[in-house]
């Protein structure tokens, strides 16, 4: 019988990092199955699904907490089958914003989102030099799951509104 762990871990980035967390999960007989990992400010933070016979799960935690030696935070966690559950009855959409950088847009965004209980399955955000206007850009991109109920035009208008207010672009777009 088999089990499946969510890990996240973070710390100063360098070297070696994915490769000691990918060879404890395959030390343990567990299989790597989905991850996303980034550098941010110098700082490594990477979460990852893993599956793995339930006999050997308290030996792969035990052995990830021991990262924090090598100045690691790590964190596990049991993925029920309630946390798996399918989101096949949500509309997949594409959300795309670009503005002009101040603080809050991400606040304001997942506020409209979570009023009409859309998913963030995920989002990046990036900060830029303006081209030619000078100050800062700000662009995220992000792929939210709606709920079957939720009329689409309903949060076209919301986000539309909230567009004029923060004087930024933000477009939705089906996600392939």
């Amino acid at each position: 019988m088999t089990t499946s762990l969510v890990i996240m871990v973070m710390g100063v980035d360098r070297p070696g990092i994915v490769e000691r967390v990918a060879q404890l999960v395959s030390a343990h007989q567990g299989n790597w199955d989905d991850s996303r990992m980034v550098r941010l400010a110098g700082h490594f933070a990477g979460v990852l699904s893993v599956t793995l016979p339930v006999a050997r799960v308290e030996a792969l935690r035990s052995a990830v907490q021991k990262l924090g030696a090598h100045g690691l935070t790590v964190f596990v966690e049991a993925a029920s089958d309630e946390d798996k559950r399918p989101l096949d009855r949500y509309v997949p959409l594409r959300l795309e914003l670009t503005g002009s950088d101040r603080e809050g847009i991400v606040k304001e965004v997942s506020a409209v989102l979570a009023r009409h209980e859309v998913n963030v399955d995920e989002i990046s955000t990036h900060r830029r030099e303006a081209p030619m206007a000078g100050g800062m850009l700000f662009e995220a991109n992000a792929r939210l799951r709606c709920p079957p109920e939720l009329e689409i035009a309903t949060l076209r208008v919301a986000l539309e509104a909230l567009s004029s207010e923060l004087a930024v672009d933000i477009a939705l777009a089906d996600e392939p």
